[in-house]
């Protein structure tokens, strides 16, 4: 047995080597084609957005509560709800619909407010939910002077 020859001799090297690298990017893409297809991709998408609103409660005899977007992500009108208990009921809409500038195909975008007319005793929350139905937040939350 000859060593030189033997230290020498790497035929076979480059195949195995070549044949393990096609075999692992080959693995790769098909996972990533597969997160694709089964719709695992777009849940990174659906996150929750972020805003910040502010409650001014104006008593007397208007009893009026004003929420208003001051900042963060623009939201569809058709995704947020005002809901809770308000003037001895409970209740919520889109918030389209408590407002007569904003439709719920437009956004609800830093500056926007509504008026909702309500009581002393109010529990009110912004609420942010998808077309679907499949994801929910509670974005903000207040309650009246006499709640």
């Amino acid at each position: 047995m000859d060593i030189k020859q033997l230290i020498h001799d790497d035929d076979a090297v480059s195949p195995v080597i070549g044949v393990i690298l096609m075999v692992a990017i080959t693995v790769i893409l098909a996972a990533v084609i597969a997160s694709f297809v089964l719709g695992l991709g777009d849940q990174a998408q659906q996150a929750t957005p972020q805003a910040s609103f502010s409650w001014d409660y104006e008593g007397g005899s208007t009893e009026t509560v004003t929420i208003t977007h001051d900042g963060g992500d623009s939201i569809e009108a058709q995704e947020l709800y005002v809901r809770g208990d308000f003037n001895y009921a409970t209740s919520g809409d889109t918030w389209g619909n408590w407002s007569s500038s904003i439709t719920d195909s437009s956004e609800v975008t830093a500056g926007n407010s509504i008026d909702i007319n309500a009581g002393s005793e109010y529990d009110l929350r912004v609420i942010y939910e998808t077309q679907e139905g499949d994801n929910s937040a509670t974005l903000s939350q207040d309650t009246g002077p006499d709640a």
